[in-house]
C-alpha cells in the first residue's frame, strides 16, 4: 500500500481500461500506479488522455515486481487473461481480470487451482451484477415474487464487425476463441446469478451467416438445471440491431421479463405489466457499464478479507457452461453434461 491506499497496476490498454481507470481512480482507498500494454504508445495515450499521475510500465513482468502494486488489473486481449492471471496471484497481487478470464478448460483449471493456492482476492469482470435491474430482478426472485422459478432464458445480441476495437484479435480463433467466451458469457453468468442454480446439461446449435468471424458467430443452447428448470441461451454477432440483453424469468405464480413484471403475489388485481423503473443492460458500451461498482466491491473483499460472489472460483462455473456450449457446437448438437471432463 502506498500511504495507506492499496496501488492499482492497469495491464492493457484497450478502450475497457479507459472505463476501468475511471472507476478506480473515484475509489478514495485505490491509486493507479502504472499503466502498460502490449504496445507502449497505448498505454502512455491512456495516460494522457484521463491525466493520470503514475508510470508507464514497460512490461507485466515489471508491474508483478512493483511493490507498490496490490491489484493488476488484467485487460488485454482474451488469450492473455488466463496467463497473466496465474502470474499475478503467483506475485501474490489481486486480480480484477476482463471476461473471458480463460479461453479452454485447461486454462479454467489452471487459474482456478493458482489464485485458491495463493490465497489473493479476485473479481472476474461480469459487470451486469451490479446492473441496478439485474439486482432488482434477483431481489424479486429471492421475494418469491413470481413462485417457483421452473424456465429462463437470457440472451446477449450484440452485433459487431470492423468498427469494435478489439475486432483485430476478437475475431479470430486463436484469442477470441468463440462467440459465447467472447460476449455470451455475460448471459450465462446473468443465468447462474440470478437463478442460483447450477445447469447440469447443454445441447447447442451456431451458424455463421457473414463469415467474418473465425469461429460460428450465432449461437444458441438449451439448458438442464440440477433441479429440473430448463432454459435458453444465445448470442448473436451477426445481428443488425441495437445491442439487446433479454431477459425472461418464468415462475409458477408470475413472469419477469425485462423490467416488466407479472406478479399475482406483488399485484392482485394487475391488467397489465408493471413496468420498473432503472437502470437498465441495454448498451454495450463500456461508459454505460456500473464498473464503479465492481472496483468498489473487489475494494470492500480485499479490505474486509472477505471472497466476492463474483471470483475466480464462481466465474470458473461460467466459463465451464460456455466451452460445453462450444463442444456441444462441436459436436453437431450433441447433448454434453457438467462439470466437464479436460
Amino acid at each position: 500500500m502506498i500511504e495507506g491506499k492499496l496501488g492499482v497496476a492497469i495491464h492493457g490498454a484497450g478502450q475497457v481500461a479507459y472505463a476501468h481507470a475511471a472507476s478506480w481512480r473515484k475509489n478514495p482507498h485505490c491509486r493507479i500506479v502504472s499503466v502498460s500494454s502490449r504496445r507502449r504508445e497505448s498505454a502512455q495515450r491512456l495516460v494522457e488522455k484521463l491525466h493520470l499521475d503514475c508510470e508507464v510500465a514497460d512490461s507485466f513482468e515489471q508491474v508483478l515486481a512493483d511493490p507498490r502494486v496490490d491489484i493488476v488489473n488484467i485487460s488485454g486481449p482474451n488469450h492473455v487473461h488466463a496467463e497473466q492471471g496465474i502470474a499475478a496471484a503467483k506475485a501474490g497481487k489481486h486480480i480484477m481480470i476482463e471476461k473471458p478470464m480463460c479461453i479452454s478448460m485447461e486454462e479454467n483449471v489452471a487459474l482456478r487451482d493458482a489464485v485458491a493456492r495463493a490465497g489473493v482476492r479476485s473479481v472476474v469482470s461480469f459487470v451486469l451484477r451490479w446492473n441496478p435491474l439485474i439486482l432488482n430482478l434477483r431481489n424479486l426472485l429471492a421475494m418469491g415474487a413470481i413462485g417457483e422459478l421452473f424456465y429462463v432464458e437470457i440472451d446477449y445480441w450484440h452485433g459487431l464487425a470492423e468498427w469494435w476495437t478489439g475486432w483485430e484479435w476478437g475475431r479470430t480463433l486463436a484469442s477470441g476463441a468463440s462467440t459465447m467466451l467472447t460476449g455470451g458469457c455475460h448471459a450465462v453468468d446473468a443465468i447462474r446469478y440470478l437463478t442460483g442454480k447450477e445447469i447440469v446439461e447443454v445441447a447447442a446449435f451456431a451458424n455463421n451467416k457473414k463469415g467474418k468471424f473465425e469461429y460460428p458467430a450465432n449461437v444458441v443452447a438449451i439448458l438442464r438445471f440440477e433441479d429440473g428448470t430448463i432454459g435458453k441461451t444465445s448470442a448473436l454477432f451477426d445481428a443488425e440491431m441495437p445491442y439487446s440483453f433479454n431477459i425472461d424469468l418464468v415462475g409458477t405464480e408470475g413472469t419477469l421479463r425485462d423490467n416488466r413484471i407479472w406478479s399475482k403475489r406483488l399485484f392482485p388485481g394487475q391488467t397489465g405489466w408493471t413496468t420498473m423503473q432503472t437502470i437498465l443492460p441495454d448498451s454495450g458500451a463500456v461508459e454505460h457499464h456500473p464498473f464503479d461498482a465492481q472496483m468498489n466491491h473487489l475494494v470492500e473483499c480485499i479490505l474486509q478479507g472477505k471472497e466476492s460472489h463474483c471470483n475466480v472460483a464462481d466465474a470458473y462455473k461460467t466459463h465451464e457452461v460456455c466451452i460445453a456450449i462450444d463442444r456441444s457446437i462441436a459436436q453437431n448438437g450433441r447433448p454434453v453434461k457438467l462439470p466437464l471432463e479436460l
